[in-house]
């Protein structure tokens, strides 16, 4: 899924209006602000002047951009975001709950879900 604020923020560093970046990717104001607010997604041709025109890479704008190392019964390699990163490494200052987590996160989840009303 698109990271809608990574493309807000390399589009304020290059100086850009969401205006200014629609007509480089020829794209109304309206579908950048959809990007960027993760209401809408763009063509294929779009995303590849997106990542162009604000010189990242796709898994960047994408949210994937850490490389890690799983080994279970086979080693294999994902990305994850550093936004995802962050909650891993705030989820284990408390190590009983990380602990509750690993156990069965689905089911930890599910009962966040249903405390917060999501």
């Amino acid at each position: 899924m698109l990271s809608g604020k990574r493309i807000r923020e390399e589009r304020k560093k290059h100086g850009y209006t969401q205006e200014e970046l629609g007509k480089l990717l020829n794209v109304s104001k309206v579908s950048v602000c959809g990007y960027e607010n993760g209401t809408r997604t763009p063509t294929l041709d779009v995303f590849r002047r997106l990542v162009d025109v604000l010189e990242i890479t796709p898994d960047y704008a994408l949210g994937n951009d850490v490389d890690v190392i799983y080994e279970a019964e086979e080693k294999y390699t994902t990305k994850l975001a550093k936004e995802d990163i962050a909650i891993i490494n705030e989820l284990k200052k408390h190590p009983k709950l990380y602990h509750k987590f690993c156990e069965d996160p689905k089911r930890l989840i599910d009962v966040i879900n249903r405390k917060i009303n999501l």
